[in-house]
């Protein structure tokens, strides 16, 4: 049987949709038997979320803890997502220097309705490794994803994922 998860991403610079094709890569190398369907959140309906048991969630975060624009356009119909049974993990970039205080602020919205209405959340990350006064993705000394900085850290990028997306999988149960 195959396993499908979806993979949703927004972005303005690109950034976002590079990390996401490479946790696709990663994850189909791992797993034969699994697809990863990358989409794009832009003009996308709740519907669309709520045929995939798995999810993974890709958002970078704007300057003082803007959301991106089309997960700022996606929030209210978010809040409508049928979370029950579902897993989720959550990764995003972000730029803990240039924006201390937000660092992946984004993050942190979406999960916090996330885990209220059902979700299952996989793959935490610890904050060990980087350097930001505050972040609405921290919760309990842990970041609530994988936090992404490619303007400061891009050399830590593929060492990251190497090590989150067998944890995701493993939080998916499909490993």
């Amino acid at each position: 049987m195959s396993n499908k998860i979806g993979l949703f991403f927004g972005t303005d610079t690109g950034n976002t949709e590079t990390v996401a094709n490479t946790i696709k890569e990663k994850i189909e190398s791992t797993l034969s038997d699994t697809t990863v369907d990358v989409i794009e959140i832009y003009k996308k309906e709740a519907s669309d979320i709520d045929g995939y048991k798995y999810l993974i969630i890709g958002m970078p975060t704007w300057y003082d803890g803007e959301l991106q624009g089309d997960w700022e356009s996606f929030l209210p119909k978010w809040e409508h997502v049928n979370f029950s049974g579902k897993h989720v993990a959550f990764f995003g970039l972000g730029d803990q220097y240039g924006y201390s205080f937000y660092f992946c602020d984004a993050l942190g919205v979406f999960y916090s309705i996330a885990k209220e209405k059902g979700a299952q959340i996989c793959g935490e990350w610890p904050t060990d490794g980087y350097e930001y006064d505050a972040s609405k993705a921290e919760i309990d000394g842990k970041l609530v994803g994988l936090c992404i900085d490619i303007d400061n850290q891009d050399d830590m990028t593929d060492d990251r994922l190497n090590t989150w997306v067998p944890q995701i999988l493993i939080g998916f149960g499909l490993k």
